[in-house]
């Protein structure tokens, strides 16, 4: 889930789907509540022990916590690979993000019905929103703590929509390339500490990953939590609006690599194009693979 979620265009989702995990996976999340969390905090007295442990299972903590260090164990390999393609490759990598997203969007498209013009207007401004926001919208947002907790709390909601990829949501709010790169630098000086380096990397770059994980966790009981009784409720509507925001999303990989040639002081040219095409293809390919051997496009978990 971990390796899926630090890719756009796969959610962690969808592999849990895809493993079976995927109903425990929701009970656990939606089971745990700030009640609940307190009642393992107090469990360190004698006499709450016994109600700390009720607590622990009631949320699957013991799944939870092996499934969190699988997770994150994935992200902090697979994000520090995908920073260094779109420091020194990004035409290549934001083609093969391209195509990812695109195919995702095709095979989602069986799971929409745009027969009400309540679902067509949730396709409008979900792909409105999306296009927006991909674009210049994203770097008015900047890279500050508030907006790293605003995209934890978003991203995480990925973990319960098969289909929705987490790196997608924040490739859409602008963030992916800060945050992987914060991570890998994070990372970096945690190793360098141990070998007798300096702290302040550390301290640095820990501030924005611990912003990120407070996001995360407003996300698993808010974003996640609305995004589910969406369904529940409007089903149709609301995957039409999912699979217009990544309709949308396609400018951002396309703005990202516009963005990171400038900085590079290079251009597109007909040799980039035919390279981000190429390896959009393989992207698509990809997606499209997995789609015809586990039911990619199965959103809602039946099967």
């Amino acid at each position: 889930m971990g390796a899926a979620d630090a890719v756009p265009g796969v959610s962690g989702g969808t592999i849990a789907l895809i493993t079976g995990i995927y109903e425990r996976l929701i009970a656990a999340i939606t089971a745990v509540s700030p009640a609940r969390l307190y009642t393992v905090a107090v469990g360190v007295f004698p006499d709450r022990r016994g109600d700390a442990a009720d607590a622990l299972r009631a949320i699957d903590a013991r799944f939870l916590l092996v499934l969190v260090a699988g997770v994150f164990t994935a992200i902090l390999t697979v994000t520090r690979v995908v920073h260094v393609g779109i420091q020194n490759a990004p035409v290549v990598t934001f083609g093969f993000f391209f195509g990812l997203i695109a195919a995702s969007a095709w095979v989602l498209l069986s799971e929409v019905s745009l027969s009400t013009p309540r679902r067509v207007a949730a396709v409008v401004v979900g792909f409105s929103l999306a296009f927006v926001v991909s674009g210049e919208a994203a770097a008015a947002l900047g890279q500050s703590l508030p907006v790293t907790v605003l995209a934890g709390a978003i991203a995480v909601s990925a973990m319960i929509l098969p289909g929705i990829s987490g790196s997608l949501l924040l490739i859409i709010l602008g963030q992916y390339t800060y945050l992987t790169g914060t991570l890998s630098a994070f990372v970096d000086g945690l190793l360098g500490v141990v070998v007798g380096g300096p702290v302040e990397p550390v301290a640095e770059n820990g501030a924005v990953v611990i912003a990120f994980v407070a996001g995360a966790f407003v996300g698993l009981f808010s974003v996640a939590h609305a995004v589910r009784r969406a369904l529940d409720r409007d089903r149709a509507t609301t995957l039409a609006f999912l699979v217009a925001l990544i309709a949308g999303a396609l400018r951002a990989p396309v703005a990202r690599t516009t963005g990171r040639l400038v900085a590079l002081g290079r251009s597109w040219t007909p040799t980039a194009v035919a390279t981000f095409a190429a390896a959009a293809v393989v992207g698509a390919v990809l997606v499209l693979l997995l789609e015809r051997y586990t039911g990619l496009a199965d959103i809602d978990g039946e099967r």
